[in-house]
């Protein structure tokens, strides 16, 4: 039987005294502390505040649409019931919105970290971001991460003069890596993010090693993997991979996606509240824990979820080539060119750095950009495009 935890009386009688006595959160990052590249522009005023500027510039940047169609887990379904990654980054919103909400944080910040959190992510989910990373790493020694590939979107590829404090958050979210306590680690400015960035890109574990500079950064971090972690169960049992929710250890935090949710926020704004950092108590950590572990065993590495993958990684490898052959080229009716350079310079139309993309950029790193972009329709479409006479079929388990 579920079963769903409640916050202590005494906690709520704080936080309800606390309301009254209109207490602000000294731990939360105030709208005025916000930091742009270009400070003279996007100002805040009364009808648009600094981070709803941020919300704004996601929603209505381009590549925010491919969310759509981008495969949260499971790729290889045309089914309209299971999740793709537009809505995660809504639950997840509404997950960490719910949190800051209690703790006193700033909620337009932590709506905007989790809208903009997967932006880069590439087709056919982690799969995809494995194949395209193997490639990438092999011709130029450099590592694709996906939440750094979401920095880039926002800050070099889509020029919107994005906030420090938003482009960190989406550095730093890491949704494989659970803690029990998240503490913000304090942030200089762009010259310190920029290093960072670059440093993904080329050690190893230094992806692994980000930490948010806000507590809004670390509630939708902890909020990421809250999201997923019981969907991706529902998920699984709607298209038969698993039998129902009953086979998963029946811990502090339960097993199904309503008690998931509703017992990890409740731990932890009983633990947080007022203070500078977000933890859990111990028993609650090590069910999250294993209720991820028993994910990745009964889910995420399930043979019957590999076939897709199978018949898509070669793919990868023969599409990046032959981009990679067109991005070289500097012949501009290529489908690299005319579909991926022209397009993101009609995305920057006002902003003469665009015409400087294809001077200043990699070609590798161009292809990589183009490559992550894509929708997994997008991917198979172009694929057909660039080899018509090949026939690779990908096997779909459609309704029935």
């Amino acid at each position: 039987m579920a079963e769903y935890h409640v916050l202590s009386g005494e906690l709520q009688e704080k936080i309800l005294a606390d309301k009254k006595n209109h207490w602000k959160n000294p731990y939360a990052c105030p709208d005025d502390k916000i930091l742009r590249r270009d400070t003279a522009h996007d100002v805040a005023n009364l009808w648009r505040p600094a981070f709803v500027r941020d919300i704004e510039k996601i929603l209505h940047n381009p590549y925010y649409n491919r969310y759509s169609d981008k495969t949260q887990v499971l790729s290889g379904y045309k089914n309209d019931d299971i999740s793709r990654r537009a809505l995660h980054v809504q639950l997840v919103a509404r997950i960490a919105r719910n949190i800051g909400r209690m703790l006193g944080l700033n909620e337009d910040l932590i709506e905007a970290i989790s809208l903009g959190h997967d932006i880069g992510h590439t087709p056919f989910g982690h799969a995809g971001e494995r194949f395209l990373n193997e490639i990438y790493y092999a011709h130029t020694g450099r590592f694709f991460n996906h939440n750094v590939q979401s920095v880039r979107v926002l800050d070099k590829m889509v020029l919107r003069n994005m906030s420090l404090q938003v482009l960190d958050g989406v550095l730093c979210h890491n949704g494989e890596m659970e803690l029990e306590k998240y503490q913000p680690v304090k942030l200089q400015g762009f010259d310190e993010f920029d290093a960072r960035v670059e440093a993904c890109y080329t050690q190893k574990e230094a992806n692994k090693g980000q930490i948010p500079s806000t507590l809004e950064g670390c509630v939708m971090r902890i909020s990421d993997i809250i999201a997923y972690l019981g969907k991706d169960r529902q998920d699984a049992i709607k298209i038969g991979i698993l039998k129902d929710e009953e086979q998963f250890t029946n811990s502090k935090i339960g097993t199904t996606n309503a008690e998931i949710i509703n017992n990890m926020i409740v731990n932890i704004i009983e633990n947080s509240y007022g203070k500078p950092y977000l933890c859990m108590e111990k028993e609650y950590y090590d069910a999250f824990s294993r209720a991820k572990k028993e994910n990745y065993e009964q889910i995420y590495q399930n043979s019957k979820v590999d076939g897709v993958y199978q018949e898509v990684e070669p793919m990868f490898e023969r599409m990046y080539e032959e981009l990679l052959k067109q991005a070289k080229s500097g012949d501009t009716s290529t489908v690299f060119y005319r579909h991926h350079v022209e397009y993101l310079q009609k995305i920057n139309y006002y902003n003469t750095d665009s015409k400087e993309y294809v001077e200043n950029t990699n070609p590798h790193q161009m292809v990589v950009d183009y490559i992550a972009s894509m929708t997994d329709n997008y991917f198979l479409a172009l694929y057909e495009e660039l080899f018509p006479g090949e026939k690779r079929p990908i096997h779909f388990k459609g309704y029935f």
